[in-house]
């Protein structure tokens, strides 16, 4: 297989998303630059959470249709950009205040229960994804086409899992194993952090191979919307698992 045949978990990744940038223009895509959307996005992200707590706690019992809404939204949003790409520039920034209203939400409901978990869930996210990326770059793990197959295969069964969860909480039908504090519960937090975790590392691989093909810059907000997937997908798995060992 060719070097750029491995496929991401994350379908900003995909190599339908690459191939619509690769050899579009002569300003092309940096591992650098990319880090630097990265940022841009994660600072919207977090103003955008920090800026709108007040206003979202006004709603009260309604916070859940907003949460609804907003995941809604957001996933419309990855999904349009992943058919056309070329409109990351505008989208990546939208798609990152509407990370930041959910994961607004989601932090307001778990601080109200434990106090400090927000910046504990977040020292957490951030030190793993540094302890992913010295892995990645030391080589301890390598991606390979059999790595890529079974984290993708992990994740598909984690996101039906959580589908399943959100339908039946519409119907009052809790899953008690994956939101109570019992060992298999924490045990199930666990893996799932694992195996967000070990996304990263693709999504590494990914931003670093697709710049040594020399994709479109305007792939760096691509990149950078992929990774912010991923930080928060991590953020909000810590908050949980915090949660459920402080009861």
């Amino acid at each position: 297989m060719g070097l750029f045949d491995n496929k991401s978990s994350n379908p900003m990744f995909n190599d339908d998303v690459i191939d619509n940038f690769s050899g579009a223009t002569t300003d092309r895509m940096t591992v650098q630059g990319t880090i630097n959307k990265t940022l841009i996005l994660l600072a919207i992200t977090v103003a955008t959470a920090a800026l709108s707590w007040r206003f979202m706690a006004s709603f009260g019992s309604s916070l859940y249709f907003i949460l609804f809404g907003v995941a809604i939204g957001a996933a419309g949003l990855a999904f349009y950009t992943y058919k056309n790409p070329r409109v990351a520039n505008v989208t990546a920034p939208i798609f990152a205040v509407m990370e930041g209203l959910f994961i607004c939400v989601n932090s307001m409901a778990y601080a109200y229960m434990v106090e400090g978990i927000i910046m504990k869930a977040a020292l957490l996210t951030f030190g793993t994804m540094f302890i992913m990326l010295f892995i990645y770059k030391s080589k301890l793990i390598v991606v390979t086409d059999r790595f890529r197959m079974i984290l993708s295969m992990a994740i598909g069964a984690i996101g039906l899992m959580y589908l399943a969860s959100w339908i039946l909480g519409m119907f009052d039908v809790n899953m008690p194993f994956l939101h109570d504090s019992s060992p298999l519960s924490i045990g199930i937090s666990l893996v799932i952090i694992v195996v967000a975790s070990l996304s990263f590392l693709m999504d590494f691989d990914m931003i670093e191979k697709n710049a040594e093909r020399g994709v479109s810059k305007n792939y760096e907000w691509v990149g950078g919307m992929a990774l912010l997937m991923t930080i928060v997908w991590l953020y909000l798995e810590f908050l949980r698992l915090l949660s459920k060992l402080q009861d």
